[in-house]
């Protein structure tokens, strides 16, 4: 048999158009279009069946059983040429030219292509043969990824690879060194499916040398927004020379830094991770600076399996653990000054704060955390504003919501943005407290910048008073730490590395001690791992990026990092973050001076009392509105009292004047007791007067709904009695008096009282339910109306609030209307009654007029009152004055009208005795029908008397004779 006789290859295919009906190895097919005859059609069935055996089978070797034997006993099925193969995974084919057909002729090339970055092992190129078959069939060609060929290479060693030829999947490389040389690391090294290496590329050093090096990817900002790079990297290389030079801490390895100036700019950090991670040497361990590129940094470094360890990142962000697995800080986070601000508004009673902020992460996160802190503590942030890049909307806004305590979130450069338009609003002074980070620079605000055009004493001014917040960075203490140097002599020794340079003018000298202390805990932490990795049979320069093991142990041992470093007790919590306290400082004449600290893991607020206030103390914060109620002048209330007070003597005299003269006629015939209820009715409205002046001045806040139904009732029931008594005589005047002539006879006849009462007690019925059932349904009570804030005239920081009490109810202009309405049509219906009645006489109810008159002043003055009081109802004295005037006049008016002509009368006419004692003195008496007789004789007698005057004198003689008969007749009724 050959084997590398191929199927398929039939010349039929062309003549019949036949193909295979299932798929061999090669991917050819047969189907038949044409009818055969009887002996093709034989061949080919046998065909068929042995093709489908053989499928299920699916060996070459019976395949190319199958060819062979098929080529010996059916040699007409064949013709010249190769079938189309399948290319290798994860690779293709490119043919000479484009073709459509299964069968490639003798003589076509093929060749293989790769996907990617892979390679072909084996043929590349393959060629028909005129055998049906194609070129090393028997060596297989495959796609496999490439390896680093930088493996292949060796500084002062060979490398011996196996099989020879590119670093593709299954190459092992075996390394050795030159002569006088020390190979470090593993000698071999595997390329696996990945495309990668199984092992850190070693190296050969020379044998003089003894310690291995491990190298710390750094990222430190020499410039830009904040240039912390400038003191922290000397700091971190201080810290690494004395490390190097420890024979206790990694004496067989030596730290090397390999630092970048990251601008703290995260695009130009990516451009500097990649240079750090793609290039060699393998760094085990990265340092990055500020937040924004820490970010970046530790989002990278769990897919390089990479220890992160950042000396100056404080976003609140880098402290979730499931984002950034593998993130420590020496650096606290932000959210450590929030629980410090927090005690300060408690310590100066603050409950309303503000906050300004600039537009990135860690103000962001920052200022969340500091608004869940100040809502358990019971604080409100009244105003919440940010910027990107210009501050004066932000300020403005700050200014125009009264912002009083303001939190500032942002960095160096933008605070002297903001503290110039703070100049500008005059956002600052004795009214105003900012809560500033403390990790500027001491002069900060001296700084000359050409992004601001106030100059440094506008800046000095505008800065003056405000707090700082900062990380306690250096230790308070003379303590020796685990570099066996005090915090003093740090400083000392870093300014010296710095070469003189003026620290305030230098970024990041603040955050040195923490640089310097985040090397010695790795430092520390290498070493911590050396032990337990050599257990395992790994040791610190076995690291690469695949390698978990390495990574576990130096994340355990920073975990449980605990020294004395020049920045104080050096511990991480569960999020990697550093725990310290923090320094609280006040800008002092143009300095900052301490003030105090604050333990938040102890919640202990160490206080010096030297803080320093431009005012007399900490300001509000808030501009303190002082409520103050408006009260009724009490000169008015006084004065309006007395005259009402007046009223109710002289409605006293009234009622005892009427009272005593109840039996004498000419009061008889004034209805009495309808008068005695009008003297009784105005007394109780004046006494509504004392009342309705009553408010917060006199009783308590308790008491004045008593006071306000009290006024109501009086006021209410003593109109029903006063108008209603007049109403009644008026409309009985009308009703009996003021009928057609035809029609008078009928209607005259005698008033019965009862009905007069009984009208009053309707009216008066009337408004005691309606009384009873506002009292019920909707009570008065009292209501406090606001005004606009006032200034007062001392200079303080104070608006007074002014405040009216009312009395008031739930509908009060419902019930307001109904009553206004009720009232208002009876007073317009008794002005046309006693219009109607003025020309009417009746001895009946002979004070009728009066009465009239006393309609129409009580009328126009409370139809004039009502809606001048509801439009004056915010001015206290202006409607208590109105109100209560025109109650007193309306009474004083009624009284005099209705009493003082009956009291000229009786005083003047001698009038006094009663029916009675009239009786005795003439033996007669006379009805009231006699009297009006009587008087209609006089008014004949009149008559005549200027007919006289007008007629000649010859009907002088006719005129006596009537006169004397008319005499007759009056004396005889006398």
């Amino acid at each position: 048999l050959k084997p590398t006789i191929s199927l398929s290859h039939f010349p039929i295919l062309k003549r019949l158009s036949l193909s295979f009906s299932s798929r061999s190895r090669n991917g050819s097919a047969i189907v038949s279009d044409y009818p055969l005859s009887r002996k093709a059609s034989v061949k080919l069935i046998i065909y068929h069946v042995t093709v489908i055996f053989l499928h299920y089978v699916e060996t070459e070797l019976s395949l190319c059983a199958l060819s062979y034997c098929l080529s010996v006993f059916f040699p007409s099925l064949f013709f010249s040429g190769c079938a189309i193969i399948r290319p290798p995974r994860d690779g293709g084919i490119r043919y000479r030219g484009l073709t459509q057909e299964q069968i490639l002729p003798v003589d076509y090339e093929i060749e293989y292509i790769c996907r990617g970055n892979r390679v072909i092992v084996g043929p590349k190129v393959r060629k028909c043969l005129p055998n049906g078959t194609w070129t090393d069939m028997t060596q297989h060609s495959r796609c496999l990824l490439l390896c680093p060929r930088v493996w292949t290479s060796l500084e002062n060693g060979r490398v011996a690879a196996k099989p020879p030829g590119p670093p593709v999947e299954g190459t092992v490389l075996h390394y050795s060194c030159h002569a006088g040389f020390i190979l470090e690391g593993r000698n071999i090294s595997h390329c696996t499916k990945l495309g990668k290496w199984d092992a850190p590329k070693p190296t050969c050093l020379c044998e003089c040398l003894s310690k291995k090096k491990l190298y710390i990817g750094a990222l430190f900002p020499m410039s830009g927004g904040w240039p912390g790079g400038q003191a922290c990297m000397p700091s971190a290389q201080m810290a690494l020379d004395l490390v190097n030079n420890r024979s206790d801490i990694l004496p067989d390895y030596e730290l090397e830094l390999i630092h970048y100036d990251s601008m703290c700019d995260p695009g130009e950090a990516t451009k500097l991770l990649y240079d750090l991670l793609y290039t060699e040497p393998i760094k085990i361990v990265l340092m990055p600076g500020c937040s924004g590129v820490s970010t970046l940094v530790a989002e990278a470094a769990r897919m390089w399996n990479l220890i992160v360890l950042s000396y100056g990142s404080s976003s609140p962000a880098l402290s979730n653990r499931q984002r950034f697995p593998t993130f420590f800080r020496t650096h606290p986070s932000a959210t450590l000054h929030n629980p410090t601000r927090v005690q300060l508004f408690q310590k100066w009673k603050w409950t309303r704060i503000a906050t300004i902020q600039q537009t990135t992460e860690v103000f962001t996160s920052t200022l969340d955390d500091l608004e869940q802190r100040v809502k358990e503590a019971g604080i409100e942030i009244s105003v919440r504003q940010s910027f990107l890049t210009d501050p004066a909307v932000a300020v403005k806004n700050l200014k125009r919501q009264d912002a009083r305590i303001i939190v500032g979130l942002f960095y160096e450069t933008e605070a002297r943005k903001v503290f110039c338009e703070v100049f500008k609003e005059k956002l600052y002074g004795k009214k105003y407290v900012w809560f500033l980070i403390g990790w500027y620079a001491d002069n900060w605000f001296k700084i000359k910048d050409p992004a601001i055009n106030c100059t440094v004493e506008n800046m000095t001014e505008a800065v003056e008073g405000h707090v700082t917040t900062e990380i306690v960075m250096l230790n308070p203490e003379t303590v020796r730490g685990v570099s066996n140097m005090t915090s003093q002599e740090f400083i000392a020794a870093l300014m010296s590395r710095l070469g003189g340079k003026n620290p305030e003018e230098t970024g990041g000298f603040q955050e040195a001690p923490l640089a310097y202390d985040a090397v010695w805990a790795l430092a520390l932490a290498l070493n911590k791992t050396v032990a337990p990795l050599k257990a395992k049979g790994r040791r610190l320069e076995d690291f690469n990026y695949n390698n978990h093991d390495i990574t576990s142990e130096i994340y355990r041992a920073l975990n449980t990092s605990s020294f004395e470093g020049v920045s104080g007790q050096v511990v991480f919590d569960a999020q990697g973050s550093r725990m310290a306290m923090t320094l609280i400082e006040q800008l002092q004449g143009g300095s900052y001076k301490k003030i105090g600290y604050y333990d938040s893991s102890q919640k202990n607020l160490s206080w010096f009392g030297n803080d320093v206030w431009i005012g007399a103390g900490p300001p509000a914060d808030r501009t303190v509105v002082i409520e103050e109620y408006r009260f009724l002048s009490q000169k008015l209330f006084a004065a309006v009292s007395v005259f009402a007070g007046l009223g109710i003597l002289l409605g006293i005299v009234c009622l005892t004047f009427n009272i005593y003269n109840g039996n004498v006629r000419y009061i008889q015939n004034s209805q009495p007791y309808l008068n005695n209820m009008t003297a009784v009715g105005c007394m109780m409205a004046l006494a509504a007067v004392f009342p309705l002046g009553i408010d917060g001045h006199h009783v308590l806040r308790p008491q004045f709904p008593v006071v306000c139904q009290f006024r109501l009732w009086l006021l209410g029931l003593g109109f029903s009695l006063a108008y209603g008594s007049m109403f009644t005589k008026i409309w009985w005047v009308h009703t009996l008096f003021t009928k057609k002539d035809e029609k008078k006879e009928k209607k005259k006849q005698h008033l019965e009282p009862w009905k007069l009462y009984a009208t009053v007690g309707v009216l008066l019925a009337i408004d005691f339910l309606s009384l009873m059932i506002w009292q019920i349904v909707d009570p008065l009570h009292i209501t406090v109306e606001k005004f606009t804030t006032e200034a007062p005239k001392e200079d303080l920081d104070v608006l007074i609030q002014p405040l009216l009490e009312h009395c008031s109810s739930e509908k009060m202009n419902t019930w307001l209307g109904v009553v206004y309405g009720y009232k208002g049509l009876l007073l317009l219906l008794g002005i046309f009654l006693a219009y109607e009645t003025k020309s009417v006489s009746t001895e009946k109810i002979n004070d009728h007029r009066a009465v009239g008159m006393a309609i129409y002043n009580v009328a126009v003055l409370c139809l004039i009152t009502a809606p001048v009081t509801m439009i004056l109802s915010s001015q206290q004295d202006a409607s208590f004055a109105f109100a209560s005037l025109a109650i007193v006049f309306s009474a004083y008016i009624t009284l005099v009208v209705l009493f003082v002509p009956k009291m000229r009368r009786l005083i003047t006419r001698g009038e006094w005795q009663s029916e009675q004692q009239d009786t005795l003195k003439t033996g007669s008496s006379t009805n009231n029908n006699d009297e009006e007789k009587s008087r209609q004789l006089e008014r004949e007698n009149r008559e005549l008397q200027k007919i006289i005057q007008e007629v000649n004198p010859h009907h002088i003689s006719q005129i006596c004779t009537l006169l004397l008969s008319n005499m007759h007749f009056h004396i005889l009724y006398s």
